[in-house]
C-alpha cells in the first residue's frame, strides 16, 4: 500500500492519507487535509499511561524534524503527558514542557527519564516476588490513603492490594527515578480496578455497567503492567542520546512562561479544547493515590485553560475578544447560555496570553505550531483555528500555512453534536 495517497471522504472531499511515519518533506498547503494513520501511540514510553486527547507521536516528530535542528531548544506550553518532549529527546533536541497539572508533569518526567537496566530489573524482581507473597495483614489501617468517597471508589480488598503495592514501591532500596517509574505503572491500573467507568474522561460510577472488580485483580494487573512496561522503558533508555536536557518547571503555566526572550528555536503544542477535558477530574483517583491531591480539586481545575470552573459573576455580562467572527458566535451562545459564552471567551483570552508568551520566548524566524480542534457549543460551531490566526497576527506572528488533520478515533466521550472531526495545524512564524 502507498504510504501517501489521495482518498475521498463520504462528502467527496479530497484528503491525503499518510500511513505511519510522516515524510519530513511532505507538502502541506493552506487548507490541505490529511488523514494520519498512527502506528506509534504505545511504542517506547509513549504508552506508559493512558491520557485523553494526546498527540499521536508521528505528528510532533514530523513537525520537530521539519522545523528545527538537532540541539535546538523546543518548548511545548501545554505538555500534557509529554509526547512532544519524548519525541524532542529522541530526535536530539533539548526541550521544556509546561503544564499546570502536577500529575501531568510527573508522568511526563518519568517518560523522558532513562533508567539503568540492572537496577530496574532488580526492582521489578522484588515487586513481582511481593505480589506472589501478598499478605493483606502487612497493611495497617493507617497505611490506607484518605480521600473523598474512597470506599465508594474502591472495594475493601482492592484498597488493601493497592496500598500493599504502593508500600512495597516506597520500600524499594533504589533511586527515586526507578520508584517513580513503578508508581506510574501502578497509577496506570488504578482506574481499571476502581468502581469507576474505565472509558469516560469524567471519573464516575455507572451502576448500569455492572462493573465487576475481583480480589487479586490489582495484583494481576500490576504484574502485567510491569512486565509490559519495563521492556518499553529499557528500549527507550537504549535509544536515548546523551547531553540532551528535558525540563518540566513547576512554577509556570502557558500564560506565564518565565524564560528570557529568544530562548527557544521552536514551539509546538496541542492546547485543550474549549469545554476542555476536565483533566483533574479525569485523573483524580490517580492523583489521590500518588499524593498530588487530598481533597477538593476545584483550585487546580480553575487554573486550566478551557476550564468549565467559572464564577457566576464572570458571565453576567457578555464579553468580547475583539475578533468579529469569534464575537458573533460568542454573542449567539450568550443568548442561549451565558456561562458557556464566557467559557468560550475566556478560552480565547487565555490562548491570546499564551501566544504573547510564546512569541516573546521564541527567537526571530522561530515557529510556533498550534494543533487545535473546533467544537460545537450550544449548537454553534466554534472554529478555534479561524479565531486564533488573526489573534496571532495582531501579536506579530505571520500565518505561514494551515492544514487539517482528520480525527479517526474518539477516545473522548462527548455528545455526538459536539464531537471534533478535524484538528487544524497552524504554522505561525515570528
Amino acid at each position: 500500500m502507498d504510504k501517501v495517497k489521495q482518498i475521498f471522504n463520504g462528502f467527496g472531499e479530497s484528503i491525503i492519507q499518510v500511513d505511519g511515519e510522516i515524510p519530513v518533506d511532505l507538502p502541506a498547503k493552506n487548507g490541505d487535509r490529511f488523514l494520519f494513520i498512527s502506528h506509534d501511540q504505545s511504542i517506547l514510553t509513549h504508552g506508559l499511561h493512558k491520557y485523553p486527547a494526546k498527540f499521536f507521536p508521528e505528528l510532533p516528530r514530523w513537525l520537530i524534524k521539519r522545523y528545527s535542528e538537532e540541539n535546538d531548544n523546543i518548548i511545548d506550553p501545554f505538555a500534557g503527558s509529554g509526547t512532544t518532549n519524548v519525541e524532542a529527546f529522541l530526535t536530539k533536541r533539548n526541550s521544556v514542557g509546561i503544564d499546570v497539572d502536577p500529575f501531568s508533569r510527573f508522568i511526563s518526567k518519568v517518560k523522558v527519564t532513562p533508567l539503568p537496566e540492572k537496577e530496574l530489573r532488580s526492582a521489578q524482581k522484588l515487586l513481582l516476588e511481593a505480589i506472589l507473597n501478598y499478605d493483606s495483614s502487612q497493611v495497617k489501617e493507617s497505611d490506607l490513603p484518605k480521600f473523598p468517597y474512597r470506599d465508594n471508589w474502591f472495594n475493601k480488598e482492592i484498597l488493601l492490594e493497592l496500598t500493599y503495592l504502593r508500600k512495597h514501591i516506597h520500600q524499594l532500596n533504589t533511586t527515586k527515578e526507578i520508584k517513580d517509574f513503578f508508581k506510574v505503572c501502578l497509577s496506570s491500573i488504578i482506574r481499571s480496578v476502581s468502581n469507576a467507568d474505565d472509558n469516560c474522561t469524567r471519573t464516575v460510577i455507572r451502576k448500569k455497567l455492572n462493573k465487576v472488580v475481583k480480589p487479586s485483580d490489582t495484583l494481576n494487573r500490576f504484574a502485567k503492567s510491569v512486565l509490559t512496561k519495563v521492556p518499553k522503558m529499557l528500549a527507550f533508555s537504549k535509544s536515548c542520546p546523551s547531553d540532551i536536557s528535558v525540563d518540566f518547571p513547576e512554577d509556570m503555566d502557558a500564560r506565564n512562561i518565565k524564560y528570557a526572550g529568544g530562548t527557544f528555536d521552536f514551539a509546538v503544542t496541542s492546547p485543550p479544547y474549549v469545554n476542555a477535558v476536565d483533566y483533574p477530574r479525569t485523573h483524580q483517583l490517580e492523583m489521590y493515590w500518588l499524593g498530588f491531591a487530598q481533597d477538593s480539586l476545584t483550585a487546580l481545575k480553575k487554573r486550566n485553560v478551557g476550564t468549565e470552573s467559572v464564577s457566576v459573576r464572570n458571565y453576567k455580562n457578555r464579553h468580547e475578544i475583539g475578533e468579529p467572527e469569534a464575537d458573533r458566535v460568542i454573542a449567539n451562545i450568550f443568548e442561549i447560555d451565558p456561562r458557556r459564552a464566557f467559557i468560550a471567551y475566556k478560552y480565547l483570552d487565555d490562548m491570546r496570553k499564551n501566544l504573547k508568551q510564546v512569541y516573546n520566548v521564541l527567537r526571530k524566524d522561530g515557529r510556533y505550531i498550534v494543533v487545535v480542534g473546533n467544537n460545537r457549543i450550544r449548537g454553534q460551531l466554534f472554529e478555534n483555528w479561524k479565531y486564533l490566526m488573526p489573534i496571532a497576527e495582531k501579536i506579530g506572528f505571520e500565518v505561514e500555512t494551515y492544514f487539517g488533520s482528520e480525527i479517526i478515533k474518539h477516545f473522548i466521550k462527548v455528545p455526538r453534536d459536539e464531537r471534533i472531526n478535524t484538528d487544524w495545524i497552524l504554522v505561525l512564524k515570528k
